[in-house]
């Protein structure tokens, strides 16, 4: 028989966090170990430290990924996100990678 929910509880809502604080915040929006993280942050991936925590934004962390995807459009997906409309997105730069290309 299933439990009843208690009065005033609200569901866990999956909401995505502006900052994200802590290598395992971190590693867990990038799908990646948390010594993946540490080891990009090294690299150049942008963290700043907040006192005795590491934070860095949702933005900064996609915008650096499509940075070092030499420039090709890149996102973390996640559960809230629009897949068909980043997949179409994905799309619409290769057709137009491919038109840009010289005829040899």
């Amino acid at each position: 028989m299933a439990r009843a929910s208690k009065a005033g509880r609200k569901p866990h809502s999956k909401v995505k966090p502006a900052l994200l604080k802590g290598w395992q915040q971190i590693a867990e929006f990038l799908g990646q170990p948390t010594s993946v993280a540490q080891r990009w942050a090294k690299t150049g991936m942008p963290v700043k430290r907040d006192g005795k925590f590491v934070i860095a934004t949702p933005e900064e962390l996609n915008k650096w990924l499509g940075r070092e995807a030499g420039g090709e459009p890149l996102h973390v997906a996640t559960e809230q996100g629009d897949l068909s409309g980043d997949l179409k997105r994905g799309l619409a730069y290769l057709r137009s990678q491919k038109r840009q290309r010289p005829l040899i």
